[in-house]
């Protein structure tokens, strides 16, 4: 993630003063993640059918607006706001595609390197329910690979800047990374190896 220079020490400032209440920093805040958020939902839409309902710039502000209502948050540092933002993201789409009643179980999915956690469907919001599912299941027996899948695939965090959220090794980022990766292959081929 790159930020404008000197940004990113302003960023984890802004955020410990949000987080102590201070709401002035919240205004100067957004124009400083703005273009991160923005290449974020980017990221997301392009995964998204060409007709999608929701836009770039709504997902950016519903986004915006529910971390905003987050109450008693203490912002660890930059990378954890954006974190916490890909989760978010992530809770709209798979909101907006269940509403939608895109959930087709599996249909039309072809089989991608999951190298950057891909898999490609005919319909993008029955992929993301799918994955959804299958990254609720990993969590349930490994609640840290999901957790480095999410900061991953959905946040765009490297693995230096997920070793910093979850505070463990790059190492064991990469590690289990390469477990989940397998995991969810598994998982969402069907358990055909």
């Amino acid at each position: 993630m790159t930020d404008p220079a000197g940004a990113p020490h302003e960023i984890t400032q802004l955020l410990a003063e949000w987080g102590n209440g201070n709401q002035t920093a919240l205004d100067k805040l957004y124009p400083l993640v703005y273009a991160e958020l923005h290449r974020m939902a980017r990221h997301y839409m392009k995964r998204e059918r060409q007709d999608h309902t929701l836009q770039t710039t709504a997902l950016i502000n519903e986004a915006y607006v529910r971390m905003v209502d987050q109450k008693n948050v203490h912002w660890a540092n930059r990378a954890h706001f954006f974190a916490i933002s890909a989760q978010i993201m992530r809770r709209i789409l798979i909101d907006h595609a269940r509403r939608n009643a895109y959930a087709k179980r599996g249909g039309a999915a072809q089989q991608v390197s999951l190298d950057e956690a891909a898999v490609v469907a005919e319909d993008g919001g029955s992929l993301l329910l799918l994955l959804d599912e299958a990254l609720q299941r990993l969590a349930k027996l490994d609640p840290r690979r999901s957790q480095i899948v999410e900061l991953r695939y959905f946040g765009g965090l490297n693995n230096q800047e997920i070793s910093g959220v979850l505070k463990v090794s790059e190492n064991t980022v990469t590690r289990d990374w390469n477990m989940a990766r397998a995991w969810l292959y598994q998982e969402l081929s069907g358990g055909a190896a």
